[in-house]
């Protein structure tokens, strides 16, 4: 155990977030997405919901100011009907970093996973919301 590191983040989560750098990104994915199949590293959180681990990886991790959209979300698939009431509480998480703007990137769902392909890692979480992956571009600290 350390001090000030979020019991939630795993000591392989927060080794990849350390080795991320300026403008790398991270795939935050919900437990339906196929988290094997589109990292080249994924990092277990099993268990978790993603409000809970967003919130705990934001207090070590500088979202980019040099993105005009430093997070960005998997769009709603054109006819499902389902309103992700997630990603209000991930505009209320995200409000605390300066660099988020309160607007997110939604990006169309195979140019999601394509994104998500050329991530830094993807984190397999057991969240359940529809539509609840995020990618989080990394920033530096001033």
């Amino acid at each position: 155990m350390l001090k000030k590191i979020p019991p939630i983040l795993s000591p392989e989560l927060v080794k990849v977030l350390m080795e991320m750098g300026h403008g790398d990104s991270i795939c935050l994915a919900d437990g339906n997405f196929p988290s094997t199949a589109m990292g080249q590293r994924v990092v277990r959180a099993d268990g978790h919901n993603m409000p809970e681990l967003l919130k705990a990886i934001l207090e070590l991790f500088p979202l980019d100011p040099y993105v005009d959209k430093p997070a960005g979300l998997m769009e709603v698939v054109p006819g499902d009907d389902v309103k992700p009431v997630i990603w209000e509480t991930y505009k209320e998480l995200l409000s605390s970093d300066p660099s988020f703007n309160g607007e997110f990137e939604f990006i169309p769902r195979f140019d999601f996973y394509d994104r998500a392909r050329e991530s830094f890692a993807v984190v397999a979480t057991g969240e359940g919301a529809l539509y609840a992956n995020v990618l989080l571009t990394k920033g530096v600290i001033t």
